[in-house]
């Protein structure tokens, strides 16, 4: 090797030595910035969010010991820490973050709304014309509709910084909140800002309406200005919110509550809704199309975030506390919104109310289009709740405006009831007199008929007895299908009427809940800790009504001695642990049910001669024996013919 060889190796050695000392080195400097800056956002975060020793480790703990032991060398960290994030940020955003939070309240008739400039959101509601549940005289606390301490709602986004995309989440900035102004209209308007960027900010407006009108007074506009903005946007499609809080009981009995506690959301267009449904546990679900709105739903309040462009996507959940706390539920929504650079604001907007139907059907768009909030109030599917929206809630609030005490609205409810169906219970009863006095006939036909192989012509000659007695064998049951509509959609419509919410009738405090009159010291299995009387009085009014029908039933119908228990003994004690922790207004509603069916029955027996009857029947046989048969009933009978020729072959 020559010396021109060795001395360029030696060039390239001595290059690569100095390059790896000066990237070891640009490496430690890298590394103690990032320290510097990990350093100070632990300092932010402990200066806006104290940490208790459940939410931090040991290590963290002793780590800021260290740096509090020496105040010089904290501060030079800090000052460091801070000029990194700048570099970073930016001065706006990074004087945001240092920015100390304030809270107000503003409100009109029906809300009080609490607002932070932390994230510049909303992080209460009080609700002023609804208390939470107490025993009589003792109700006067309000209904708070979220957890303050975990109510977050936030927007996520990138800025740029350079070549550098920096992600930037409203939660942890404050907002500069200019004072809030009376508009012409009497609505109070909401104004915070973040500057971003120089000459960039965002906008947050928020208008409360006080117009005495429920359903225009439980929205709170919120509309979301991008202010110069699409020059510091970073290149991205979408912009993420995140929203979540914790709900409060608010009812008697958790388990109730819970039942009709979930995260409810509507697909546009659509005049249904979606739900997650009840579960004890948690609950997740992963919508990947357009949704227009997302409601955190308990049993009679509702939060909902109306997105009238809608969102393209949510991610949704909730999590049941325990119950013997005082909270419900943790909801959680993680949801996605296009964005543009063209994009300069969101017209989105809150409600925070009431399930009550008749204010939920007149919540709109801006535009004027039905967003079908109605839907969060259970009434049921189908024909239940069509009987429900057309009847039973007209009625219920026609009675409610000329009578106070709701004790005595669902006792003429339930006779208005009676009167409708009057005729088909009176068909029913007939039926089953003519299948009573016809017994004897039907047992001469068994008797002719006593082998299982003539079973077929047994059922041809009992048939044909009917048919000329006029008499038709679902008589008895069809009336009360037709009822059955009505009695479920009762089922529906009182645990849902936030109505009976906190109204009293004799020993009941809340015919929206359960009544106690005994608490137990114990808790027995599918019935609960306390005696429900309204349960119990319906239960034995369900078994007398079951016994008269049956000693009525059972002597025409044999296969009715089969059903016995299930009618007399399973189905009151299945209704009395089913209803013990159910709204007492429906075991009122049933109670009632039950006594005046009986009081009918009684009274159509006294109206209805069964010697009358069997003169009309007797006369029905002897008209129809001298007719001709029909065609279906020829054919009916040659079937039978021949299947009896097969079985004589077969033998």
């Amino acid at each position: 090797m020559d010396k021109k060889s060795i001395i360029g190796i030696a060039v390239v050695a001595l290059l690569f030595l100095g390059f790896a000392f000066f990237s070891s080195k640009e490496q430690k400097e890298y590394q103690e910035q990032k320290a510097l800056y990990d350093a100070y956002v632990d300092s932010v975060a402990r200066a806006s969010q104290p940490v208790t020793p459940l939410a931090a480790g040991a290590d963290s703990l002793a780590a800021a010991d260290a740096v509090l032991a020496d105040p010089a060398d904290a501060d030079s960290l800090a000052a460091a820490a801070r000029v990194r994030q700048v570099e970073m940020l930016g001065e706006a955003l990074t004087a945001a973050r240092e920015a100390e939070a304030e809270e107000f309240t503003v409100e009109n008739d029906v809300i009080a709304v609490r607002f932070s400039t932390r994230g510049g959101q909303v992080k209460g509601v009080t609700l002023k014309d609804f208390t939470k549940y107490a025993p009589r005289g003792e109700r006067s606390q309000l209904v708070e509709l979220m957890d303050p301490s975990t109510s977050r709602f936030g927007l996520s986004f990138y800025v740029k910084n350079g070549l550098r995309n920096i992600p930037v989440n409203t939660l942890d900035y404050v907002f500069e909140a200019q004072p809030v102004e009376t508009l012409g209209d009497g609505a109070r308007q909401v104004v915070m800002r973040l500057p971003v960027a120089e000459g960039a900010a965002l906008e947050y407006r928020y208008l409360i309406y006080d117009t005495k009108t429920p359903q225009r007074d439980y929205l709170v506009d919120f509309d979301v200005c991008l202010v110069n903005m699409a020059h510091a946007m970073a290149n991205q499609t979408q912009i993420q919110i995140d929203w979540s809080n914790d709900t409060y009981q608010n009812e008697r009995g958790f388990q109730n509550e819970n039942m009709y506690t979930t995260l409810a959301y509507r697909f546009p267009d659509e005049n249904s809704i979606e739900e997650l449904g009840m579960s004890e546990k948690s609950k997740s679900k992963e919508v990947s199309s357009q949704v227009n709105w997302v409601a955190f739903k308990q049993q009679f309040f509702s939060s909902v975030f109306i997105a009238p462009e809608n969102v393209s996507y949510a991610n949704l959940s909730f999590t049941t506390a325990a119950p013997e706390s005082d909270l419900l539920k943790s909801f959680s929504a993680q949801m996605t919104v296009p964005y543009t650079p063209q994009t300069q604001n969101y017209d989105f907007a809150f409600y925070f109310g009431p399930n009550k139907y008749s204010i939920l059907k007149k919540v709109e768009f801006p535009a004027g289009d039905d967003i079908h909030l109605e839907r969060l109030v259970p009434l049921g599917w189908g024909i239940f709740g069509w009987v429900n929206r057309w009847c039973v809630i007209p009625v219920f609030d026609f009675l409610r405006n000329y009578i106070a005490n709701f004790g005595i609205i669902i006792l003429i409810l339930v006779i208005l009831v009676k009167i409708v169906i009057f005729p088909m219970t009176y068909k029913s009863y007939v039926s089953m007199a003519k299948m009573r006095l016809i017994k004897p006939k039907v047992d001469e036909l068994n008797k002719k008929y006593p082998k299982q192989e003539d079973a077929m012509k047994r059922q041809q000659a009992t048939l044909e007895l009917y048919k000329k007695a006029g008499i038709n064998p679902m008589g008895g049951c069809i009336p009360m299908l037709i009822q059955l509509p009505i009695l479920i959609a009762m089922f529906r419509f009182f645990p849902a009427s936030i109505e009976l919410r906190g109204q009293s009738f004799l020993w009941a405090d809340d015919l929206s809940s359960y009544d106690s009159v005994l608490n137990l010291p114990f808790s027995i299995p599918f019935y609960g800790d306390h005696v429900s009387l309204f349960a119990l009085l319906m239960a034995i009014s369900l078994f007398g009504y079951s016994w008269y029908n049956y000693q009525q039933t059972a002597s025409s119908q044999p296969q009715m001695a089969g059903m016995k228990f299930m009618m007399l003994y399973l189905m009151p004690i299945m209704m009395l642990l089913w209803f013990n922790s159910y709204s007492s207004g429906l075991c009122y509603y049933y109670l009632l049910s039950n006594l005046i069916t009986i009081g009918q029955t009684l009274v159509i027996r006294r109206m209805v001669d069964d010697e009358k009857i069997h003169a009309i029947m007797e006369a029905n046989a002897a008209r129809k024996s001298k007719g001709k048969k029909s065609k279906f009933q020829q054919r009916y009978e040659e079937l039978l013919r021949q299947q009896e020729q097969q079985r004589a072959r077969r033998k």
